[in-house]
């Protein structure tokens, strides 16, 4: 198969800003590589215009398609119920802020075709503000840090990917591509909301997965106060999540013999620097102080 026919279905789970929705859907048909679909899933966002919208787009292009939930399901059931409409190959759950560069999708599709046992795809990343600047936030320059630095496309797998996602989790979770049949058979966890897609790449890894990671710069990735991960972050409610989620994962690599990706995760060292991080801030701010202990007991724990 040449990559230009490689079918991809690029999921939209939608809920918040309408202008960056409609900036996130563009750069999908924008794209220089056309063998894709587009299914947004708006999770009853109490607007009618992402419905106009999409409805014009859809009408000149079938590639198109929208539908808006019943009733609210929350980011994991959204997710959840994205996946299961998937029906190509490959298959990218988009963050509905971020934006995919011309390239990203063609880049991908190149990817999955040179290695066609390949379960993942990650791209180099650009993180940007709210308004579209290129920022390095402190987190992100530990990713930065921690992430392998090949110079050309590169296949990472077993232990190796796994103490790597473990000291610090590098990849941007709307920037992967899946395989279909891997990620639909694995499927994303109930009950998780802030480690959800750590969560699925270590079940991939676990299941012998495999990431083809190709630096060449192919999306934006957004970070915005209001995000839901900062605000769990500032009450403390992100680290309960991460600090259950790494004792699990120590158990379960323990299991397989990885000792080094074991004792990564008992670590879980950029977790608790990203806790310290904000530490500050949770003392300059007078709602999130009541989270400040919190923050405090995942850095020593």
């Amino acid at each position: 198969m040449h990559p230009e026919s490689l079918q991809i279905d690029v999921l939209l789970p939608y809920y918040g800003d309408v202008d960056y929705m409609k900036a996130a859907a563009s750069s999908v048909l924008n794209q220089s590589h056309s063998a894709w679909r587009l299914i947004v899933l708006d999770d009853g966002y109490p607007s009618d215009e992402p419905a106009r919208w999409f409805g014009e787009i859809s009408a000149r292009d079938d590639r198109v398609v929208y539908e808006r939930n019943a009733e609210n399901l929350g980011a994991n059931g959204n997710y959840r119920k994205a996946l299961a409409m998937a029906t190509a190959p490959v298959v990218v759950v988009m963050g509905a802020d971020d934006i995919m560069l011309p390239n990203y999708l063609a880049h991908a599709a190149e990817a999955f075709t040179a290695h066609p046992d390949a379960d993942v795809f990650e791209c180099g990343v650009q993180v940007v503000d709210e308004h579209d600047r290129a920022i390095r936030p402190l987190g992100d320059a530990i990713k930065g840090r921690v992430a392998p630095r090949p110079e050309s496309r590169t296949v990472y797998e077993g232990e190796e990917l796994a103490v790597g996602l473990m000291r610090g989790n590098w990849t941007y979770f709307p920037s992967l591509a899946w395989k279909s049949e891997t990620v639909q058979r694995i499927g994303f966890r109930e009950g998780l909301d802030v480690v959800q897609d750590l969560a699925l790449l270590c079940d991939v890894v676990a299941d012998g997965g495999r990431m083809v990671f190709d630096p060449r710069l192919g999306f934006l990735y957004r970070r915005h106060s209001a995000s839901d991960s900062s605000v769990r972050a500032l009450d403390g409610r992100r680290f309960d999540e991460e600090r259950r989620f790494y004792v699990e994962q120590a158990g379960r690599f323990e299991a397989l013999g990885w000792r080094r990706a074991a004792r990564e995760a008992r670590g879980h060292l950029t977790s608790r620097l990203h806790a310290l991080a904000l530490v500050p801030k949770a003392v300059r701010t007078k709602e999130a102080r009541g989270g400040l202990g919190p923050l405090l007991r995942h850095v020593v724990r």
